[in-house]
């Protein structure tokens, strides 16, 4: 596993769900301690659920953090990249603290943080800070996508999480979209307008 870089003072910046067709966006925040140990701490795409999830609880504990949520009615307002670069604006500000710097992983930064932030492509798999922002963000939507679950029967939403599976598209073309689905996003927009045979 290659050793992530560590930036004392730095807050890591990501976030989970940009791409599915249900549920929220959901973005991350955290500052590491100057030294902290968290064994195994990677990209949360390459650890499994129960791995996330213990990561998950040492990060909170150690660290200052923050997780937000944006509902489908504001990605549908503002375009999901919008909406994913004011959230995770919303959650420096939410830190309560100013960071020494501020790494976002990707090739973009959120518009009132250039100057400040530094956009690192693949950063969940290089800084420290951003992997256990993607850990926080990754198990918080995943479990109020299988809340939704709950609420919504039939969708399957705790298996693929609102992602465009098979299983989702035939749900949608059996039950149609429901609260959370994401109107903007062109599979279920072509399915409202009756245009789209799934």
């Amino acid at each position: 596993m290659t050793k992530l870089e560590h930036f004392p003072g730095a807050a890591g910046l990501d976030e989970a769900g940009r791409g599915p067709l249900a549920g929220p966006v959901t973005p991350a925040a955290v500052i590491l301690p100057d030294s902290y140990r968290l064994p195994g701490l990677n990209d949360s795409k390459k650890l499994d659920a129960a791995h996330r999830e213990e990561l998950e609880a040492e990060i909170k504990a150690c660290a200052q953090w923050t997780v937000c949520f944006v509902e489908p009615a504001e990605i549908d307002r503002l375009n999901i990249l919008h909406a994913s670069m004011a959230a995770m604006e919303r959650c420096i500000q939410s830190l309560g603290c100013d960071p020494l710097e501020i790494y976002v992983d990707g090739n973009r930064v959120p518009r009132s943080l250039l100057g400040r932030a530094q956009a690192v492509v693949k950063g969940d798999g290089k800084i420290a800070c951003i992997a256990a922002a993607s850990i926080l963000a990754k198990t918080a939507r995943d479990r109020y996508m299988v809340e939704m679950a709950a609420q919504f029967h039939g969708y399957g939403f705790e298996r693929h999480f609102g992602y465009p599976t098979p299983e989702h598209f035939e749900a949608i073309k059996r039950l149609g979209p429901c609260d959370i689905h994401r109107r903007s996003f062109a599979p279920v927009r072509q399915f409202d307008q009756g245009v789209l045979a799934l």
